[in-house]
């Protein structure tokens, strides 16, 4: 599994993708943060007559964070839209599963190589609200909870990339279903709003966005993380069974 793991890392740096949506995310993200920042000192002086006025945490750091799961909601199917369509469409798949090695253990690899990219890009955003700390006092345990809702989050992501890659021959078609699947759970509790009393409760539990934003609040709580581990743990057995069957075909 690790070697698995080590070889489709390397392989993701092989080729300048990787290095490009890199250094996209951080200068868009970058930019967003200054942004913030520039607004937060321009209201500064106006709220901080205010009693419990939110401070450079709420107003800079959350934003940057909800930011930050919006632009890698984007770039995920992307990045995870090669782990098994590519296999196919080089038609190295056969010589992938021959191989002394279980589908569990080639899964959870490519699982880990992709979701390590992620983990990759999560400890340079983390790093600017981090630059706060030099000048301003900053609520470490939101920013905590919010950087574990975005490590669930981009795990979330990567679990269901790999196994709509699994599903086609064609890197972009993978994306196109990644995207749209994501995108379609991001939103899905904006409709729970206009929903029926017997359907929020399902559509609310559904959502992405609605289990992330508590986390980014600084409220953790074990139904959110539950939902993101199921979620995770679902799509990676859909996966297994996939590559399995692959394999007894």
């Amino acid at each position: 599994m690790w070697c698995v793991a080590r070889l489709e890392f390397s392989r993701l740096f092989l080729s300048p993708f990787a290095w490009v949506m890199l250094a996209l995310v951080q200068f868009l993200l970058a930019y967003l943060f200054l942004s913030h920042i520039d607004y937060f000192a321009q209201i500064q002086g106006q709220i901080s007559a205010i009693p419990g006025a939110p401070g450079v945490t709420e107003l800079v750091i959350a934003p940057l964070l909800n930011n930050a799961a919006l632009v890698l909601l984007m770039i995920a199917p992307f990045i995870t839209m090669r782990a098994f369509a590519d296999e196919h469409r080089n038609h190295s798949l056969p010589l992938l599963i021959s191989a002394p090695l279980s589908a569990s253990q080639i899964v959870f690899g490519k699982y880990i190589a992709y979701l390590g990219f992620f983990l990759l890009q999560l400890v340079l955003i983390a790093l600017m609200p981090l630059s706060l700390i030099a000048g301003s006092a900053i609520d470490l345990y939101q920013l905590s909870a919010g950087m574990i809702g975005l490590v669930l989050l981009v795990a979330s992501f990567v679990a269901a990339g790999i196994y709509l890659s699994s599903l086609t021959t064609q890197p972009i078609i993978a994306a196109v279903m990644t995207f749209c699947l994501l995108f379609l759970l991001w939103i899905i509790d904006f409709a729970a709003a206009s929903a029926s009393a017997g359907e929020v409760n399902w559509l609310g539990w559904l959502s992405l966005l609605g289990h992330f934003q508590p986390l980014l609040a600084g409220q953790i709580s074990s139904v959110d993380l539950s939902f993101f581990v199921l979620f995770c743990v679902v799509f990676l057995l859909l996966t297994i069974r996939r590559l399995d069957a692959a394999r007894l075909s």
